[in-house]
Parts: C-alpha cells; sequence; structure tokens
C-alpha cells in the first residue's frame, strides 16, 4: 500500500467517526472528496490544488481530480455548520470543565482577501472553531463580519461554560462587545489610543492616561467612545521592554484578571504561521473569491486539528525525543506532528488519526 493509501485510509476511519449517523446520498460523496483533499493537503504542505491531488491516491487522470476538487470548493452545501461543526463541538465537550478561552484575529489567505478566525486557546496551541472569508485587508473589516464569525461560533459552545474572548484593536466595536455581553462572556480586547473614555464627568482619549512603563491604570465601571458604551472596565498597560502602551476593554473588575487572559491571545498567531508559510501556504492560493476560500479553509482546519493531535502524541509517548533533539524541543505541536507523520510512514508504522489533541497537563 502506498503512503498516500496509508495516510487517505487512515484520514477516512478517523473523520467517519464524528458523524453520529454514516453520511448518505450526497453528503457522502462530499464527504469522501473532503477526506481526500485534507489527506492530500497534508501531503502535499501546499493549498494549490493540483499539488494537492499529486498526493491522492486516486486512478483518475489527474486533471480529473483537480476538477472534482474544484466542484467542492464551489459547492455550497459544504459549509462549515455540515462538515466542521462536528469536530468542534467534540473539541469544545472535552474542554467544558474549564474556562474556554477564545482567540479573535485575521489573516491574509489567497487573493485579496482575509480569513476571519476564531480559535479556542488551550494549553499553549489554538485550535480552530469557526471562521469567514472575505475580501478585504486587516483592520479594515466590517463590524457585521465580526457578529456574523461569533454567532458561528457561539451556538458550539456547551450550555453553563465560562468563556473568554480576546482580540485586538479591531474587535473593539459596541455592537461586537454587546453581544458578547449578551452571551455571558468576558473579553478583553485592544483599543485605540485615540478612543475616548470617562474619567468621572470628564472625558479624554486613552492616550491621555499617564503610563510609564511597567505600569498599569485601570478606570472601573467607565463608558467610553462618545456614545458612551459601557459599563466596562478601562486599562492603560505599558509592558516593561515595550516602546509603548496598548489599551484594553473588558468586562473583567479585575485589571490582572484581564491581562492574564489578554496574553494568551498571541497564541492564534502560530495558528496562522502553521496554516501558512510554515505548513500549507495558504496565503499563496490562487483562489480569489471569499467563499472558494473558505472551503478551502475548512480542508486547512481540518488537516490542523489532526497533526496537532499528533505533535501532543509524540510528547505523551515519548517520540519528541526520537524525531527531534533530545535536549529540548523548539517545535511547534504542529511541526512536530508532521514529523512524527513523516517517522510513522517512513517505517511503516499504523497511523492514528484524531481531532482532539491529548492533555498534556501531567507530562
Amino acid at each position: 500500500m502506498s503512503d498516500n493509501h496509508r495516510r487517505y485510509s487512515a484520514i477516512k476511519a478517523g473523520m467517519l467517526q464524528f458523524f453520529e449517523k454514516a453520511p448518505t446520498g450526497r453528503q457522502a460523496q462530499y464527504l469522501k472528496v473532503l477526506i481526500a483533499m485534507v489527506s492530500g493537503l497534508v501531503g502535499a504542505r501546499n493549498a494549490q490544488l493540483s499539488a494537492i491531488a499529486s498526493k491522492v491516491p486516486s486512478q483518475a487522470k489527474r486533471e480529473s481530480q483537480i476538477k472534482q476538487f474544484s466542484r467542492l470548493i464551489q459547492n455550497e452545501r459544504v459549509d462549515h455548520a455540515s462538515f466542521f461543526a462536528p469536530f468542534a463541538r467534540a473539541l469544545l465537550a472535552s474542554l467544558a470543565h474549564i474556562t474556554v478561552v477564545l482567540a479573535i484575529d485575521g489573516s491574509t489567505v489567497g487573493q485579496g482577501c482575509m480569513a476571519l478566525m476564531v480559535n479556542v486557546v488551550y494549553q499553549g496551541r489554538a485550535l480552530p472553531l469557526g471562521y469567514l472569508v472575505v475580501r478585504g485587508k486587516k483592520g479594515h473589516l466590517k463590524e457585521q463580519c465580526h457578529l456574523e464569525l461569533i454567532k458561528q461560533v457561539q451556538p458550539l459552545i456547551p450550555t453553563h461554560t465560562k468563556v473568554v474572548l480576546v482580540g485586538d484593536g479591531e474587535f473593539d466595536g459596541q455592537l461586537f462587545l454587546s453581544q458578547l455581553q449578551g452571551y455571558g462572556w468576558h473579553y478583553v480586547c485592544r483599543t485605540a489610543k485615540n478612543s475616548w473614555v470617562w474619567l468621572g464627568d470628564v472625558r479624554t482619549s486613552f492616550g491621555g492616561l499617564a503610563l510609564i512603563p511597567g505600569s498599569l491604570v485601570e478606570i472601573n465601571d467607565t463608558v467610553f467612545t462618545k456614545a458612551e458604551y459601557g459599563l466596562i472596565t478601562a486599562l492603560g498597560w505599558w509592558q516593561k521592554g515595550y516602546d509603548e502602551p496598548i489599551y484594553l476593554l473588558t468586562n473583567f473588575e479585575l485589571g490582572n484578571e484581564a491581562l492574564w487572559y489578554y496574553r494568551q491571545r498571541f497564541r492564534i498567531e502560530t495558528f496562522f504561521s502553521d496554516s501558512k508559510s510554515r505548513g500549507f501556504r495558504l496565503e499563496r492560493s490562487h483562489l480569489s473569491e471569499p467563499d472558494r476560500l473558505g472551503r478551502l479553509l475548512l480542508v486547512a482546519c481540518l488537516a490542523y486539528l489532526w497533526l496537532v493531535y499528533l505533535g501532543t502524541v509524540s510528547i505523551v509517548e515519548g517520540w519528541d525525543k526520537i524525531i527531534h533533539r533530545t535536549d529540548r524541543c523548539d517545535l511547534s505541536l504542529f511541526s512536530l506532528g508532521l514529523a512524527l507523520l513523516d517517522h510513522f510512514v517512513n517505517l511503516s508504522m499504523p497511523i492514528p488519526v484524531a481531532f482532539i489533541p491529548f492533555s498534556l497537563e501531567l507530562i
């Protein structure tokens, strides 16, 4: 059995377990192609459809395989709710006993498009839950896009789960924050220094707060912007070693608690670098239509979850000492997963497939 066939067979068996009822009819056909794309993407480590097709075990002609993939990413029935939500729900169900930290951010993909993502941060890694691809540039997306994405993710969260969402300065819109408040979530989002905040009866800009390196200014039970949205806690934080302060909005009462959660936002940047330059090169895709890129991103998110799972396998079972350095590990779980997959394939060993990473808390 070829390496491509072994990888495909393993992924097929693993993915089918996440559907309560065995897919039939059209859904079964779509899922078969989706499985092939996940396998091909991992094998090729390149998001071009031709590269993906080159790593799929099929007797069909290469061009026929590419056309099949092209039809899938144009198919409106292949969506987040039908083909990614089952994996996201299972992941969140495994985390329902802890406070779930969500990170929202965007990054360029394809030609002239932005992928807006919500990932769950867990044990130092950011795992995808929801996505939205739109035409635009970072920092210039409409607040409606933020609302649409968060409404995609909210139904996936188990009842009574405590949630904290962290985001950068693009996600300080009043409607967005109000929506989070309505869900009963906590949030910590960055804002601009020229945003208005009220000190009692006096209105000032965040940039007008007296800050020195190493200081934290905390304003409780205040409102911000000319529309006087609140009540919120406003924070000005100048971390030592940085050239300038940052300004945050939160519905936490304690500033230091908000900062603890906000520091975890940067984990999502590792997801983008793994799925782009270090992994699948999504930024080099020739696609320019947002919906098609969204379906390609669906494939990449499934592949990412699997490879992070393999990364945790490498640590839990001690493979990291064989496939990497024995004195230290400077690879992400994603990169460890790729290395472990290569190791298993090279030695004709069984390929484990799952989409919920092992816990590393006890290691």
